[in-house]
Formats: C-alpha cells, structure tokens, sequence
C-alpha cells in the first residue's frame, strides 16, 4: 500500500502520463517503498522532490527514416528519454524492439535512475530506443537504420551529458554501426560517448557478460546471506539472449544446474543441463530460434512451442527476457514448486502480483534494480578505461563487477534491515537508491 501522503504524486503521474502503463507501475513500485522514509525523513516531501524525481528533464522523440533493400524507404519512431542526472551524465540502454513507445522508454529510465545510483558510481539515469524490429533484417539494412537513428541521436549525448549502451536487439553489431555513424557526423573520435563497444575501438572486456554475470553474483550473495547455497540448485532462466546466456554461464560455474531456458516461440528443458557451448553457437553465432538447440539434441531435450517456462519445477527462478513476463499465476506455480530464490535479470519482468505471491510465499527475491544493475555498472566502468585511455584485464574488470554486486546486495540488505523489514530486497533497493538521488538532488537546489 502506498502512504496517504504519496498518494497524491501517484495519483497526478497517472493523470499526467496517460496511457503509460508501464511507467504508472515503475512509479507505483517505488513509491510503495517510500512511506517509512517520508515518515523518518518529511524533508523528502518538500521542494516537489518527489514529484521533480518522477518528471524526466528532457524527452525526445524523433523521425528515423531508412531505405531496406528493396530501395523502399521505412519510417521507425525513435526516443531518448534524459531522465535525472543528479548523480551523474545520463546512462541508459538503447532498444530497438515493435513493441518500443514513450512510456516503456520511460519506465525503464525511471527504473535506470535507481539501478544506477545503487551502483555507487557517478552515472545518472536515462533511455532510449526505437520500434525498429531488427528480427529478419540484412546487415546492410540494420546499417542503414543505425546510421538515421544516430543522425539525429548524435546531437543529444556526449561523454558529459548522456552515454547510451545497448540493450535489446541492440548489441555490439548495432553499437558499432551507430559509434561509426557517430564519428563520421562529429569528426571526433570519442570513444566515452557510447558503453557495450567491441574491444578494437574502446570496448571493455567483460562487459558483454556483465549483466548475466552481475544477476548470479547477487543471487549468490543472497543465498550465502540467508544460511543457504547456489550448489546443486535446480534452475530456470528465461530469455536466451545476452543477459540469459551469460547467467547460465555463471551460474553453473557456482555449481548451479540450469534445465531450462526460452525465446519468443517457446522453451526448452534439458534435465542434463543446458549445453551451453551449443546454446551459444546457436543464439550468437547463427542467430536462429530456440527450437534448433532441441532438434540438435535429440529426444534427450524437451521443445515447448509456447506455453510458460515457469510450469518447469525449479528452485532458482532468473526471469531474463522482458518486463512483465512472469505473472501472478506463474509465480504461484513457482512457489508451489518450491521456487526458494527469484532473481530479476531482466527489467521489471515480475509483475506486481508475482512480487507479492513470492513475499508472501517467503520466496527471497532479487529486483532488477538491483541485481541486474551489473550491466550499467561495467559500462561505468568501461567509461572510466575510455577517459583514462586504459584498458583492463578481463580478471581485473570481473573482480571490480563481483565487488560492486557484493556491495549493491550488502547496501540493500542492511537498508531493509534498517527499515524494519529484513529481507526485503524490494524495499532496501528502491530506499537505497531514492536517497542517494534525493540527497544530491538536495544538494543542487531546485533544478
């Protein structure tokens, strides 16, 4: 429930932001945490803090027209949303997907806000993406678009202003399309301006594995806090792409053993573990459909076209692929399964209705705010090797993202503890987060 005194700024974001669903739930998310805070802290309340946090200081949406290969030109929405940078230059994924429009481009940079400033470092919060479905298309053509949207993107970022990185359907193809695009149109070689670059021109090594790295790291953590262990564990992981493929690689490092894992058209389950090697070559390398990983294998793996992942019974759940993939229904199935840990490596995959079945089930679970905060924080880091013109060892680099998640859980943790709600890591992520950001907000004046 949200506090009576927040209940209005609720209220009036919802009026403001009609249509935004998704954006109404990341405000209402964070707002339900924040009522013992206002009670401790009523200063939190003045000036319109709250109401200045949940307003963005710049969107910008723009036209992004294109030729395919057919010489037709294509017309594709594109967006940057310059959500806070209090703490920081705005930093936040670029994502090219049908189902991209403002008010999924602005809950994930409301979400950002918070993930960054977990984090410890100084980034702000912000995001950006276009409609452009890049499923099907040439390499020329992905060009071709990157290049438009770039055109006009170049004109909004910079090394102190706003540095965006990929997200999905925008990995280190596109990203080196749109830096190129970007270098070409500046005459400047400035290779700050964008995070998730290959390691020819400025990328940092282990970024790629970062977030997936990141989310098993935390549900590592998490586990150890509470008396228990990742060994031996039975585990689930949606989504195939980037993030998912690099939590099954360290999860089953930590002895974890992963069954299962999915795409758009359904999921497999493979009870000898999923073969990573194959999984990759599939997915990265021939970028083809899940399904093919099962006809490799053979009659030993299970294909399921459609249907839920989280029918597979499991005791580590790792929601990886979209926002608002894992419902209520899912989540009850989870619990009845004997789920014990959930960890968001996707944003805001669970809905309101899955948080709550899994706090009410005593189910520990990791938001992504938190634990998939790994992403950001490398590409921080990837900023930091940029300006200094340096460039580490991946050991060196994994080192700093296993300490980094190990502090984000511990300051989440002990927030919660703090708060007089231990365990809830819901509650010590979105409190953590908000007060280094109202603290320097404060700070600024009313800006």
């Amino acid at each position: 429930m949200i506090d009576e005194k927040l209940e209005p700024i609720l209220a009036e974001q919802e009026r403001r932001n009609a249509g935004e669903p998704e954006f109404h739930q990341a405000v209402r998310e964070v707002l339900e945490s924040l009522g013992r805070v206002v009670a401790k802290h009523p200063g939190y309340l003045e000036n319109a803090l709250l109401e200045r946090i949940c307003e963005p200081e710049r969107q910008i949406i723009f036209r992004i027209p294109w030729v395919d290969d057919g010489g037709q030109v294509r017309i594709n929405r594109g967006f940057r949303v310059q959500f806070n940078s209090a703490l920081g230059p705005y930093k936040g994924g670029i994502r090219f997907h049908p189902s991209v429009n403002l008010g999924i481009i602005k809950f994930l940079g409301f979400e950002q806000i918070f993930k960054n400033a977990l984090t410890g470092l100084p980034i702000g919060g912000g995001k950006g993406g276009s409609d452009f479905n890049p499923r099907g298309r040439s390499d020329g053509e992905i060009m071709r678009f990157c290049q438009s949207f770039m055109t006009e993107l170049h004109r909004h970022i910079g090394e102190y202003t706003d540095v965006p990185a990929g997200d999905i359907g925008v990995g280190g193809r596109e990203i080196g399309y749109m830096f190129g695009q970007y270098k070409r149109l500046t005459n400047r070689y400035e290779a700050g301006i964008l995070t998730g670059k290959g390691l020819t021109y400025g990328g940092s090594r282990a970024r790629k594995e970062a977030t997936g790295f990141g989310a098993a790291y935390f549900v590592d953590r998490m586990l150890t806090h509470s008396g228990s262990g990742l060994e031996g564990r039975r585990v689930v992981v949606s989504g195939s792409g980037n993030v998912a493929l690099y939590t099954i690689e360290k999860l089953t490092a930590f002895g974890g053993k992963v069954v299962a894992c999915s795409d758009s058209g359904g999921y497999i389950v493979d009870e000898d573990g999923i073969d990573l090697p194959l999984l990759k070559e599939i997915k990265e390398v021939r970028r083809e459909r899940i399904s093919e990983y099962a006809r490799r294998k053979g009659s030993t793996v299970q294909y399921v076209e459609g249907g839920s992942i989280w029918d597979v019974p499991c005791e580590i759940a790792m929601p990886s692929a979209t926002q608002n993939e894992l419902t209520g229904r899912d989540a009850r199935t989870l619990v009845t399964n004997g789920v014990i840990a959930v960890g968001e490596g996707a944003n805001m995959p669970s809905t309101p209705e899955a948080v709550r079945e899994f706090q009410k089930g005593g189910v520990l679970f990791a938001p992504g705010k938190a634990a998939n905060a790994g992403g950001v924080a490398t590409s921080a880091l990837e900023m930091q090797q940029n300006a200094s013109r340096d460039s580490w060892t991946f050991e060196e680099t994994e080192d700093r993202l296993a300490e980094i998640m190990r502090h984000i859980h511990d300051t989440c943790a002990e927030t919660a503890e703090e708060y007089g709600d231990p365990g809830n890591y819901v509650l010590g992520a979105n409190i953590a987060g908000f007060v280094r950001v109202a603290e320097a907000m404060r700070a600024l004046g009313v800006i």
